[in-house]
């Protein structure tokens, strides 16, 4: 389980970062920052990855509740495409940091690559999420908060099953994809997008896309 044994070394507020929604096809990329309050850290928390959804979000209403400090930051499809997936997870976590209500001294991060000009001290850690509470805060604010926008997406564009997968290439998406081609909230950057895109226009022909669905795991609801 994540410990705090980083953020007690640090002399001051110390906020947790994590993202969600790097790799899906469709929806927003959400990154998250926490400054935990160490004499109440709620029990169970996890990397978001290896919680239940219900206690993720019950997890979610307690670190609401009793941290010190929490700012999710949302980057849509449409700056993702502008920007590249990488920049619009590095913009999301600066803009989650420099959000917080208490400034905090140090960062950390899950992950290699840290944005630049933060406006403190920054340390990364690879499987943070699984290491840090902060970060592991982090994850499921930043989980949580995609997964309920992603299933409001959902009411509006219900035949592409946003609400079971949130946007990540399982085989349903791609055989929606391969149908429906792409709505609005889909990453043009994305080469399964991209493809379905071409065999809207009738550039290439729909066993192109046909080949995605075929790459694809049984489908999944990646919870």
């Amino acid at each position: 389980m994540p410990h705090y044994r980083h953020e007690r070394k640090i002399d001051g507020p110390v906020a947790g970062v994590d993202e969600a929604g790097r790799g899906p096809w469709a929806g927003p990329v959400v990154a998250a920052a926490v400054i935990l309050n160490p004499a109440n850290i709620p029990r169970g928390i996890n990397d978001s990855k290896q919680v239940p959804p219900e206690l993720r979000a019950k997890l979610y209403d307690k670190i609401m509740a009793t941290a010190f400090a929490v700012k999710a930051v949302v980057i849509e499809s449409d700056e993702i495409d502008r920007i590249n997936i990488l920049q619009a997870t590095l913009k999301a976590m600066r803009e989650a940091v420099e959000g917080l209500s208490l400034a905090p001294v140090h960062v950390l991060i899950d992950g290699n690559r840290a944005p630049k000009e933060m406006p403190c001290s920054v340390q990364t850690i690879i499987d943070g999420d699984a290491i840090s509470q902060s970060i592991a805060a982090a994850s499921i604010i930043a989980k949580v908060t995609r997964d309920r926008l992603m299933i409001e997406l959902a009411k509006m564009h219900g035949d592409y099953g946003f609400d079971r997968h949130k946007g990540y290439g399982t085989r349903m998406h791609a055989e929606a994809l391969l149908r429906l081609g792409p709505c609005p909230e889909h990453r043009r950057s994305f080469e399964p997008v991209r493809v379905a895109l071409a065999v809207k226009a009738g550039e290439v022909g729909a066993e192109a896309l046909a080949e995605f669905v075929a790459r694809q795991e049984t489908e999944t609801t990646t919870s």
